[in-house]
């Protein structure tokens, strides 16, 4: 029993922190509309840095804008996959939640072996176009209303003087959240805040999430109280809560408490470590599961310390959350051609990585 609360604890913690990050993400996507489109038809070079600066955003609202803009015939091949190794879908705000130095580092790393790949397959393909033409009244995959402005001064008044329920209930959850986090964390509380599994592996920082914790808290509350009712109700509940509220907290706590037992019965260390290509093949397979989820347990047991840094690089390159299900709804041809891209990529890099000793 005390097992499982410590899991459901770390799930718990988690999922808020992701549904938080997802929040942020949701926001900066909307208020920065239509600055990505202008003159990307034209330039390859620009196709491949927006992709990658795209694909680099944490969840898949970026790999989702790359695929609308290669469906429509604005950026080509090797700009999408410049994004999809790049991105690293829902997994990136678990990485960095859990190893927030180390994220860092991977999304870096993945930013430029990202750009790096989207020329070499530029100039292979010398394609400005996609791989299947479709027509101008094709619909766009993710694509923010007009009528969602966030962040208009005069509007704050507004929204206090109509006050919605969801946006009081969104504002007392976070308060009571931040309240909890500052007052009642710290050092002498640091296990509330820990998220990797037991252990001390040298990935531990309970300070410095608990720092991050609060910075997004109050970014959170300043985008509760700014935007107007359409975004609350599309984007945060429509979108963020009925779509990955509950799945995220399933994969979290299914993925842990597997890892957290198999931890308890299995040397990992020693399994993984005698088997490091047949693991960084298996990782590599795994990420071709268009799906946010199964790709979690390269994160947890890389920051417990039984994963080498390279396989997790390579199923980071490989794999890209939910990013490329629309590309496999819009083309099946497409979504294959990326994905064996992708293999190749990240076969090169883990495999490099491994005989390097990383």
């Amino acid at each position: 029993m005390h097992d499982l609360i410590f899991v459901l604890r770390q799930s718990v913690t988690i999922t808020l922190f992701v549904v938080i990050m997802m929040l942020i993400i949701e926001y900066l996507n909307v208020f920065s509309k239509g600055l990505w489109s202008k003159g990307l038809s034209s330039s390859p070079w620009k196709q491949i840095l927006l992709s990658a600066v795209l694909g680099i955003i944490p969840g898949c609202l970026g790999a989702y804008t790359a695929v609308s803009l290669y469906v429509h015939n604005l950026i080509g091949t090797a700009a999408l996959a410049t994004a999809m190794i790049a991105t690293s879908g829902d997994e990136a705000f678990f990485m960095f939640s859990i190893i927030p130095e180390q994220a860092l580092m991977i999304n870096i790393a993945l930013f430029v072996i990202a750009i790096a790949a989207g020329f070499v397959i530029n100039f292979f393909t010398k394609r400005k176009a996609g791989v299947v033409n479709y027509p101008e009244k094709h619909m766009v995959i993710h694509q923010e209303e007009s009528d969602c402005f966030c962040y208009k001064g005069k509007d704050i008044i507004a929204n206090f003087r109509n006050f919605s329920l969801y946006r009081g209930v969104f504002m007392a959850v976070i308060i009571a959240i931040l309240v909890f986090v500052v007052f009642f964390t710290g050092h002498d509380h640091s296990e509330t805040l820990e998220i990797v599994t037991q252990g001390d592996h040298g990935h531990q920082h309970p300070e410095w999430i608990r720092t991050t914790f609060i910075i997004v808290l109050l970014a959170a509350l300043f985008i509760i109280i700014t935007v107007n009712d359409h975004f609350i109700h599309h984007h945060i509940i429509d979108h963020v809560i009925k779509k990955h509220l509950l799945r995220i907290f399933l994969w979290t706590f299914g993925t842990l408490l597997v890892l957290h037992f198999a931890d308890h019965y299995f040397d990992l260390e020693s399994l993984i470590g005698n088997n490091l290509y047949v693991v960084l093949l298996v990782a590599v397979l795994i990420g071709i599961i268009p799906q946010s989820g199964p790709h979690l347990m390269f994160v947890v047991l890389f920051a417990s310390g039984n994963l080498p840094l390279s396989i997790l690089l390579a199923s980071s390159i490989v794999q890209d959350g939910h990013g490329s299900l629309p590309l496999l709804a819009e083309s099946r041809k497409g979504f294959l051609l990326i994905k064996g891209i992708n293999i190749a990529v990240g076969l090169v890099v883990g495999g490099a990585g491994l005989m390097m000793g990383m």
